[in-house]
């Protein structure tokens, strides 16, 4: 039984990794900082290892005066380029740090069906504009402690317009 136990454990051992020798992100999708796009004003109040997913919160958007306040400041701010007959969805996550502040914005798209697809920057370069200038996102807490977190936007796009802001 001694021996039993002694092989179980050694190679539990031998089948884990610590944290800096994986080559693997925490999560599917998180966002390192990457000096070549990511701001270095940016912090993260905690460890890269707690920012927080979607689905730790029981929280919807959390945005100041919610959903219809973010299709407003869209609808002033985006000019649908009349040049530009694409549809499809885009969506921008980010990370919103304890204080509010926005960072690590990363951006994929595709069409209606789902396949990858890459929209004109006259799309795409006004709606991560706009995001970056969003300001008031709420602060997260967790047993009292403000938390960072992930956050997104998918915007329906057709012919150029947006139709649609999701979640």
């Amino acid at each position: 039984m001694k021996r039993f136990f002694f092989i179980c454990i050694i190679a539990f051992a031998s089948c884990t990794e610590s944290d800096e020798q994986s080559k693997y992100l925490r999560w599917v999708g998180d966002s390192e900082f990457n000096p070549k796009i990511d701001s270095g004003d940016f912090e993260l109040c905690n460890s890269e290892n707690l920012v927080r997913q979607y689905f730790h919160f029981d929280r919807g958007l959390g945005y100041k005066g919610g959903k219809k306040e973010l299709r407003k400041i869209y609808a002033e701010a985006y000019k649908q380029p009349v040049d530009v007959d694409q549809s499809g969805m885009i969506r921008i996550r980010f990370i919103v740090n304890c204080k509010g502040e926005t960072g690590r914005f990363r951006m994929i798209s595709s069409d209606l069906n789902y396949k990858a697809q890459t929209f004109d920057k006259k799309i795409t370069d006004q709606l991560l504009r706009i995001t970056q200038s969003l300001n008031g996102w709420d602060i997260h807490s967790m047993n009292e402690i403000p938390q960072d977190y992930y956050q997104y936007l998918i915007f329906k796009i057709e012919h150029g317009d947006i139709i649609e802001l999701m979640p």
